[in-house]
């Protein structure tokens, strides 16, 4: 069995300023830097890292100070904002109907839960017995807590409201 544990990318210049960043690359802000290295002092019991290619996955865990392979994985990327992408978030309401119709010029949030699951199959299949980091966006943790964890509907999750904590782990 794998074991899954899903961090968020930490505090971005975009979040601190209401910015939906989307699949742009984003950047730590300066608040986001001392998480990104809890995160690392929090989870250096891992086999390997995974993160999101977006610059704002990659910065936290190169902060973060691993010593573990970093193996960066495009299906780990936010939802595609399409022409939203950098839009102020309010733009995004209501994301619930984003969950099977793509943002204009972008994804769905079913094309993430996609992306997610054959992500899941490569690591299941290479990975198998291991412990497993990935460093991604709210909507992977959204897609896996619905594969892997409660298994409830995308549309209600995506309305929860997000509670940080440190760390969901799944077993694969």
């Amino acid at each position: 069995m794998t074991r899954l544990i899903y961090e968020t990318h930490s505090i971005t210049v975009d979040n601190e300023n209401g910015i939906a960043t989307g699949w742009l690359p984003g950047e730590l802000s300066p608040a986001g830097v001392q998480p990104a290295k809890e995160l690392g002092e929090r989870r250096r019991d891992v086999d390997v890292v995974f993160s999101s290619d977006l610059l704002r996955a990659v910065q936290t865990v190169e902060v973060a100070g691993f010593v573990q392979p970093h193996l960066q994985d495009w299906r780990l990327r936010e939802c595609n904002y399409g022409e939203l992408n950098g839009a102020p978030v309010d733009a995004l309401a209501p994301r619930i109907e984003r969950v099977r119709n793509p943002f204009p010029g972008g994804q769905s949030y079913a094309d993430v839960v996609d992306l997610t699951r054959s992500f899941l199959a490569d690591v299941k299949q290479w990975y198998d017995a291991a412990t497993v980091l990935v460093v991604a966006h709210s909507a992977n943790r959204w897609a896996l807590e619905h594969l892997l964890g409660s298994g409830r509907p995308m549309e209600e999750l995506i309305e929860a409201p997000f509670d940080w904590q440190p760390g969901w782990e799944f077993e694969l």
